[in-house]
């Protein structure tokens, strides 16, 4: 039998899968941070920093103030403190690194020339020799980055190879990040230097039940969704998750629910329904709340485009646009900018949504506020 949500349900659902709709904490701790990556499964990492880098900012969304510190000794601080990993989920992202195991198979493809993208797929084959010797070289040396082999060029290859031999040593899982440069620049070392040894003994999962637990993680931290919305959250292949999802239903972990406007969904059986949401969050361009434009506009009627690469003369909303959640509806967006040498936030634009109630402005500017605060901003400057 298959169950029916209304709209409204599906979104309240949603948005407390997602982490939202609790108290922010009046001092966030490392294991309030455990906790929502947890939830979500990952952060997404991206390299635009024109406000603060994207993997801080779904923390943020839900915890309030939290000392972005916690993250960073969590990704690549000390081995002992360490409880994330970057690697290739959606996009290049953190993860805990209970998920290790769970990826091993993408890194065997990407060892076999099956994953990754196609200008690295040549170095697990034909130029496989070379790609060992960056990796020797990372072994004798220590930590390497990709301008390290740049500087120290001997003629036998250019930059952009090295750097792709560096990304496919990467997807199957030879190396990994041990640190980040301030530029942001990764720094690779072997995984085993980096990776705790307890983690890697952990058996590794067979192809199949991993896909079916990341596509169960999904289900959880989606609350409900769509075929091609479990698949995409960790970038599967459509015959993988179609495969997982059904062993998922057979098992009673998801149901087969009807939405209205929505294909075949499926709801996670640990998904809770709130009777109402009290949230108020600016969301990165990568939360896992908005990342998928068109479940976003399915939930909340909201159309949803990032135009960092769009021509200035036909950005319609400005450069690096947060929209804004009050309570269960996206109710506007904000273009933003961080003046670090000034300290001074910019508010380059506001737009709110036609049905935004009337206190949206007020609870708006006051979310500004606390995320300037957070980002040690001294001021915050509205455009007219």
């Amino acid at each position: 039998m298959i169950d029916h949500l209304s709209l409204p349900e599906a979104r309240r659902i949603a948005l407390a899968a997602q982490g939202f709709g609790r108290p922010r904490p009046a001092l966030v701790d490392n294991g309030h941070l455990r906790r929502i990556v947890g939830r979500l499964g990952l952060h997404q990492i991206d390299s635009v920093n024109v406000l603060v880098r994207a993997h801080y900012l779904p923390a943020f969304s839900r915890l309030g103030n939290y000392d972005r510190m916690l993250l960073d000794t969590a990704a690549w601080g000390p081995p002992r403190q360490r409880r994330l990993f970057e690697y290739w989920a959606h996009e290049a992202s953190l993860l805990p690194l209970s998920l290790h195991p769970l990826l091993r198979w993408r890194m065997a493809r990407a060892d076999r020339g099956e994953a990754g993208y196609q200008g690295i797929r040549m170095f697990a084959t034909e130029r496989r020799a070379e790609a060992m010797q960056v990796l020797h070289r990372i072994r004798q040396e220590g930590p390497l980055s990709a301008s390290d082999f740049e500087r120290s060029r001997t003629g036998w290859w250019e930059w952009s190879d090295s750097k792709r031999m560096l990304e496919w040593l990467f997807w199957a899982g030879h190396i990994t990040t041990s640190t980040r440069r301030r530029s942001f620049e990764r720094v690779y070392d072997l995984t085993e230097r980096v990776i705790p040894q307890e983690v890697l003994s952990l058996p590794t999962s067979e192809e199949a039940e991993a896909q079916r637990l990341l596509v169960e993680l999904s289900a959880r931290a989606l609350g409900v969704a769509t075929t091609i919305e479990l698949r995409d959250y960790f970038r599967l292949r459509p015959p993988d998750a179609v495969r997982a999802i059904a062993s998922l239903v057979e098992e009673g972990t998801l149901q087969q629910v009807e939405v209205p406007g929505w294909p075949a969904a499926y709801l996670h059986k640990d998904a809770r329904c709130p009777r109402r949401i009290e949230a108020r969050a600016l969301l990165a361009p990568f939360d896992p709340l908005v990342w998928e434009r068109a479940r976003t506009e399915r939930l909340f009627g909201f159309r949803y485009r990032i135009e960092i690469y769009t021509p200035v003369e036909k950005r319609q909303y400005g450069y690096y646009v947060l929209p804004f959640l009050l309570d269960e509806r996206i109710v506007g967006r904000v273009d933003l900018k961080a003046d670090r040498e000034a300290k001074n936030l910019l508010v380059h634009a506001v737009h709110l949504e036609p049905e935004a109630p009337d206190d949206t402005a007020e609870r708006l500017a006051a979310e500004i506020e606390i995320l300037g605060h957070w980002l040690g901003m001294e001021g915050i400057t509205y455009s007219p």
